[in-house]
């Protein structure tokens, strides 16, 4: 059965779907069938790896309207890219502000994104839910559909400010709601060759201490850039520092995912 991990953090800007991008395009590349959720009303996911901002049915229709999850999982096959044959996603945009509303006076309102990602869980080796940057009822969905939390943390001033707030979240869900949460890693993004830097990634080691991933994203404009193209950056810039470095973290992701399984 696949394994579910969402990609978390409530500040914005932080490298949360730049992550879920490359890093599903990554174990994709690794042979691995990767189903992208995309679960942020921004849609950025959606219109980063793909043209399906404006899809209907998406994650809106299948958490408000009940329509099938089968019905909402598109492939993102385009013919010439056979690392795009493994890539699936359900698309969002801006319809799934209005569900943080609709969903109050729903029952059992946390548990409705895993009752909808439990049905297809095995059909799919990994599961990237890119979450919104709030601790709203979406998060906390999130969190509670999946077996890891993966943090982004990006190497610039006040990287740690609220993160207590998640890690608080995060215990809560796991005392109250999903006992099975584990946090796979802290992934240190937007590294450069600065004093700061370097303070920010000692500072989240002494914090999170063996969580925090090996490798780390460096700033790369490339990166900044291959979204507009809807692009992974192993399309857009495969030889650019950013394409190395998420290639390195997939492997450093499974790595840790078959360990934290091997322990339960």
């Amino acid at each position: 059965m696949g394994q579910i991990i969402s990609i978390a953090n409530q500040k914005g800007g932080v490298g949360k779907t730049t992550t879920v991008i490359n890093l599903g395009y990554a174990l994709a590349e690794m042979g691995k069938k990767v189903l992208i959720v995309d679960s942020d009303p921004q849609g950025n996911a959606t219109s980063g790896i793909s043209f399906l901002k404006n899809q209907k049915p998406n994650l809106y229709s299948a958490l408000i309207e009940e329509i099938p999850v089968e019905n909402v999982i598109y492939p993102l096959r385009d013919g010439k890219n056979k690392v795009r044959e493994k890539l699936y996603i359900i698309p969002s945009n801006i319809d799934l502000a209005g569900a943080e509303v609709e969903l109050v006076s729903v029952l059992f309102r946390e548990l409705k994104l895993k009752e909808i990602l439990d049905k297809v869980k095995e059909d799919f080796d990994i599961l990237l839910i890119d979450s919104p940057p709030s601790l709203g009822l979406l998060t906390v969905n999130a969190l509670v559909a999946s077996d890891f939390v993966l943090i982004p943390l990006q190497c610039e001033y006040y990287a740690l400010e609220g993160i207590s707030q998640l890690l608080k979240t995060i215990n809560l869900i796991k005392k109250n709601l999903n006992q099975n949460l584990e946090i796979l890693g802290v992934l240190l993004t937007m590294y450069s060759r600065t004093t700061l830097s370097q303070q920010v990634v000692e500072e989240a080691t002494k914090f999170f201490k063996d969580k925090v991933f090996k490798t780390v994203i460096p700033r790369n404009v490339r990166l900044s850039e291959a979204p507009s193209y809807s692009q992974a950056i192993f399309e857009y810039a495969p030889d650019s520092s950013g394409a190395e470095a998420y290639r390195e973290f997939a492997k450093e992701v499974m790595e840790r995912v078959f360990q934290e399984k091997g322990l339960r």
